[in-house]
C-alpha cells in the first residue's frame, strides 16, 4: 500500500472535502450526534478500506439508512441500545460474507447500475443547488424527494433561487465557476495539482473570498449556518449498550441494516468496478465482510452504520485513484483534520463544497453518458430512463427495484423472441429452437402451429437447445398426435 500513498494523496484529500459535509449531514439528518457521521467516515476509510478488496470504492454513512436510523433510534429507546443493533448487523453482514452471498451482485443488469449513477449525479445536482446559493434548510447529503417543511427536491430549487444569500451565492458560483476553468484549461495535467487538486484549490480560494467578503460587507459575511460545523470531539463517545442484546427488536433492526447495506454495498461496489480504469473485479464476499467488521466497529465506538458510497467513490475515480490506499488515507485525514484543524474546517463556506459535489454529480451523469445508453436501443435506455425516474421520486432502494423489474421483463421479452425462430420455404416450415426455451414461448409456438397449412411439412430443429420446458414439450406431442388430421408431416432435426 505504501507505494501508491503518494499518488493516492490528490484524490484522499478530494474525497475527504466530500466526505466531512456528507458525514455530518447524514447524522443530522438520522438524529444522532454529529460525532457519530465522522467516526463512521472514519472506520469506513481506514478499517473497511483496509479489508476491502475493492480499489476504488469508499465507504461511510450512507443516505439510505437515514430513514431505518431515525425510527430504530426512537424504537429501541436510546442511540446507545441502536449502536448495539449496528454492532450485530455487521456480525450478520461477516455471516452473509461467509455464506457466499455476494453474488447476488453480479446479476444486477448494467443498465441499471448505470441508471443509478446518473440517478445519484442528478440527485447531488438538484440537491446541492440550494447549497451554492446558501439556502441551507436542508442537510447536506439529503437524497430522498421529499424534505423538511413541506418541501421536495424540485421545490426547494424553486425556492433557493428566490431566496438567494448574497455572500453564499457569490462564493458558491465562484467555486463552481473556478472548477469549470480548471477542468476546461487542463488544470489536472499541470505539475501544481498533483499536491493541490483543484477542489482543494476551490476550497482555500473559496473560503478566502467568503472571509473577504465578510471584511468588505458585514451584510455579506458568511454565518456559521452557511459554514462547515463540526462537533467537539473532545464530548466524549456514546458506547453501545450490550445490556440489551436479548431485546429481540435489536435483533430485527440489525437484521434490516445488515440486509440493506448489504444491498447498497453491492449495488455500489457495481459501479466502482465499471467506474475502474483497469476494469478490476471486486471481491463481493470479501466486501460483505469488510463491511460487516466496519460495522461492527463503527457500532462499538459509537458510529453510524456503513456502505460503500457512490458519491464518495465517483470522487474518488474522477480524481484518478487507482489503490485503496485513498481511501485509507481519506479516514486517516478525516480523524486527524477533526482533531486538529476544527476552526480551520469551520471557515469552510457549504457553498464550496456544494460546488464541488455539484462537478461530482454532473460527471457521473454526463451527457456522452445518456447518448451511449440511448444509442444502443429501446431494451437499454427505458429500463435506464425509469430507473432514473425512480431513484429521483423515491429513493436508492425503490428505485432500483422497480428498475430491475423492467430490465428483468425486457430480457425476458427479448429471450422469448429469440429462442424459436420461425421460417418457410416451398412449404417447408421449420422451427429452430435455441438456449432455453421456457413455457413464455408456449404462446407463440401454438399461434405459429396453428398457422401451418395443410399438405406442408413441419421441421423441429432441436440441435441448440439446452433445456425443453415441460410445457413446450407437451405443444409439440399434442401437435404430433393431430398432424394427420391437417396432413401435415412432422420431422425432428436433434
Amino acid at each position: 500500500m505504501f507505494t501508491h500513498i503518494r499518488e493516492s494523496i490528490p484524490s484522499s484529500i478530494v474525497v475527504f472535502l466530500v466526505a466531512l459535509p456528507l458525514c455530518l449531514g447524514i447524522a443530522l439528518g438520522s438524529g444522532a450526534p454529529l460525532i457519530s457521521g465522522i467516526i463512521a467516515g472514519v472506520v469506513g476509510g481506514i478499517v473497511v478500506g483496509g479489508i476491502s478488496g475493492s480499489h476504488l470504492s469508499v465507504s461511510g454513512p450512507a443516505a439510505g439508512l437515514i430513514a431505518i436510523v431515525i425510527v430504530a433510534i426512537t424504537d429501541l429507546g436510546g442511540f446507545d441500545t441502536f449502536l448495539l443493533a449496528v454492532f450485530l448487523a455487521g456480525l450478520i453482514q461477516i455471516v452473509f460474507g461467509l455464506m457466499r452471498l455476494g453474488i447476488i451482485g453480479h446479476y444486477i443488469p448494467n443498465t441499471v447500475i448505470k441508471g443509478m449513477m446518473a440517478a445519484i449525479g442528478l440527485i447531488l445536482i438538484l440537491k446541492q443547488l440550494p447549497h451554492l446559493v446558501g439556502y441551507d434548510v436542508d442537510f447536506m447529503g439529503d437524497e430522498g424527494f421529499s424534505q423538511p417543511a413541506n418541501e421536495n427536491t424540485f421545490s426547494a430549487v424553486q425556492h433557493a433561487l428566490g431566496a438567494l444569500t448574497m455572500g453564499p451565492a457569490i462564493v458558491g458560483f465562484f467555486s463552481l465557476a473556478l472548477l469549470i476553468s480548471t477542468q476546461a484549461f487542463g488544470y489536472a495535467k499541470t505539475a501544481i495539482s498533483t499536491f493541490l487538486p483543484a477542489p482543494l484549490l476551490v476550497v482555500v480560494l473559496g473560503s478566502l473570498l467568503g472571509w473577504g467578503l465578510g471584511t468588505y460587507n458585514p451584510e455579506w459575511a458568511i454565518l456559521a449556518e452557511h459554514s462547515v460545523q463540526l462537533p467537539n470531539w473532545r464530548s466524549g463517545l456514546t458506547l453501545p449498550n450490550f445490556g440489551a442484546f436479548g431485546n429481540p427488536q435489536v435483533w430485527i433492526v440489525a437484521a434490516t441494516i445488515a440486509v440493506i447495506a448489504s444491498i447498497e454495498t453491492l449495488l455500489c461496489i457495481e459501479a466502482a468496478d465499471k467506474l475502474d480504469p483497469l476494469k478490476r473485479i471486486t471481491p463481493t464476499n470479501r466486501e460483505l465482510i469488510a463491511q460487516g467488521v466496519g460495522n461492527s466497529v463503527s457500532g462499538l465506538i459509537g458510529g453510524l452504520p456503513i456502505t460503500s458510497v457512490i458519491v464518495r467513490t465517483s470522487a474518488n475515480a474522477q480524481m484518478g485513484a487507482k489503490h485503496k490506499s485513498s481511501a485509507i488515507m481519506h479516514g486517516i485525514i478525516l480523524a486527524g483534520a477533526v482533531i486538529a484543524i476544527t476552526p480551520v474546517l469551520n471557515r469552510i463556506p457549504l457553498a464550496v463544497l456544494a460546488a464541488i459535489l455539484i462537478m461530482t454529480g454532473y460527471k457521473l451523469v454526463s451527457p456522452s453518458l445518456v447518448k451511449s445508453i440511448i444509442a444502443k436501443g429501446r431494451n437499454q435506455w427505458v429500463p435506464f430512463v425509469i430507473t432514473v425516474v425512480a431513484i429521483l421520486l423515491s429513493d436508492l432502494l425503490k428505485g432500483i427495484a422497480l428498475g430491475l423489474v423492467i430490465s428483468l421483463i425486457f430480457i425476458a421479452v427479448t429471450d422469448f423472441k429469440s429462442n424459436i425462430s420461425y421460417a418457410e420455404k416451398d412449404g417447408v416450415f421449420t422451427f429452430t429452437l435455441r438456449r432455453v426455451v421456457t413455457y413464455l414461448s408456449k404462446g407463440a409456438l401454438k399461434s405459429h402451429l396453428e398457422r401451418i397449412p395443410a399438405g406442408s411439412t413441419l421441421e423441429l430443429d432441436f440441435r441448440a437447445c439446452e433445456f425443453l420446458d415441460a410445457d413446450i414439450e407437451e405443444v409439440i406431442q399434442d401437435f404430433h398426435k393431430h398432424s394427420a388430421f391437417k396432413n401435415v408431416t412432422v420431422k425432428e432435426i436433434r
